[in-house]
């Protein structure tokens, strides 16, 4: 039987010969493209949000396996115990997210959040399930949420051998660390297809100034979804001639529309802040997080489940275990349009990030290139998004 390979970290790094995730490829601010009005955070990650931990784990085995896990860790402390609260939104239904009834219901996250491929779900939710009861503090536990997110990475994966096992999400779940945080085909990205290119990991961030409250927004994206790319406003999917519907427009009459890989797929996204939100403010800001996935060219198609999980960080709305009463800040309405701003700027460039790092796959019987640098370069040149 062939050997899978499989490594978890923040920075996972393949054996010469199988794949790289070492990429010189450049990220979106490499090549000048600076979204929005709002400074990042020093790494330009979900991890600026202080506390928050994220962890990989890649899974292949030749000629047909590319998928993995990656984990989002709300801070270093039990997740269970000292709860974070939390919202959904959803922009198109059409997945197999798991835990959103009760994380509506209750506006808290109980679990570290997971995303992976979409028939991994429940065995991914079954290992988290089993490593937090074994958590200290954990005894008498006869309860658990687990939060699992997921895109169909069934192009380049074989995704009906369900690849995913217990050791791989344990390894992301205890490698997750701080810091910059990898990008493009690594962990739940691994095979993940995005406008008809290679999709995949991308994360970002925006830091408020003082004046605004000086908080900090992150966003994590698994980006598996079609549409008519656009960067900073410039058509590069038009002008490159791959996008949905492209070829129905062409008069293409021998075209099969299941094939058009522009427009199937979905999309995970995650959004971190060190704002003291209820669960409330924190659902206002998971919508906006959709404003910045439609700027990218999605118009969250039929088959695209494009979900946000959004969380606050902030110690003064952590909700313990024990007494009847929890007492929580909770910032004014009035103080909330920076941080919905940020976070549609975080989400743009987080879905471009994932794009521009990831690398072409050859798996399950097909190639996925990645976006080519010099050709969209010259477009984003040619339509003043830099210089």
């Amino acid at each position: 039987m062939p050997l899978i390979l499989f490594i978890a970290c923040a920075m996972a790094v393949f054996p010469a010969g199988v794949v790289s995730q070492e990429s010189d490829r450049p990220r979106a601010r490499d090549l000048g493209i600076e979204v929005g009005i709002f400074p990042t955070g020093t790494h330009n990650a979900i991890t600026d949000v202080a506390g928050v931990r994220v962890g990989h784990s890649t899974v292949v085995r030749e000629p047909d396996i590319r998928t993995g896990v990656t984990a989002i860790v709300p801070h270093s402390g039990n997740a269970y115990t000292s709860r974070v609260p939390a919202a959904m939104h959803v922009g198109n239904g059409y997945g197999k997210l798991l835990g959103v009834t009760q994380v509506r219901e209750l506006g808290e996250l109980e679990t570290p959040i997971l995303l992976t491929c979409t028939l991994c779900v429940w065995k991914a939710a079954d290992a988290m399930v089993g490593w937090m009861l074994e958590r200290d503090g954990m005894e008498d536990v006869r309860s658990l949420n687990a939060v699992v997110g997921e895109t169909n990475d069934g192009g380049l994966n074989d995704i009906r051998s369900r690849p995913v096992e217990p050791e791989h999400v344990v390894a992301a779940l205890e490698g997750a660390t701080g810091g910059a945080v990898e990008e493009g085909a690594v962990g739940a990205g691994a095979g993940t297809v995005a406008f008809g290119w290679k999709g995949g990991i991308g994360t970002s961030s925006r830091v408020l100034p003082q004046s605004l409250g000086g908080y900090t927004v992150g966003v994590l994206v698994q980006s598996n979804f079609g549409g008519i790319l656009q960067i900073d406003g410039a058509p590069v999917g038009r002008e490159l001639g791959q996008y949905a519907f492209a070829n129905q427009i062409g008069g293409n009459e021998d075209y099969d529309p299941d094939d058009d890989v522009q427009e199937w797929g979905s999309i995970m996204i995650v959004v971190a802040t060190d704002a003291p939100l209820s669960d409330r403010n924190l659902e206002r800001v998971a919508r906006r997080a959709i404003m910045g996935l439609s700027r990218t060219g999605s118009y969250a198609s039929n088959g695209s489940g494009d979900y946000v999980i959004a969380f606050s960080t902030a110690n003064g709305v952590r909700r313990g275990r024990t007494g009847p009463m929890s007492a929580v800040d909770d910032l004014a309405n009035d103080a909330v349009s920076s941080l919905f701003q940020a976070t549609v700027e975080a989400t743009e460039e987080a879905i471009y990030n994932s794009l521009f790092k990831g690398e072409t796959v050859t798996s399950n019987g097909r190639t996925v290139q990645a976006l080519p640098l010099a050709e969209t370069l010259e477009i984003l040149q040619r339509y003043g998004v830099v210089r």
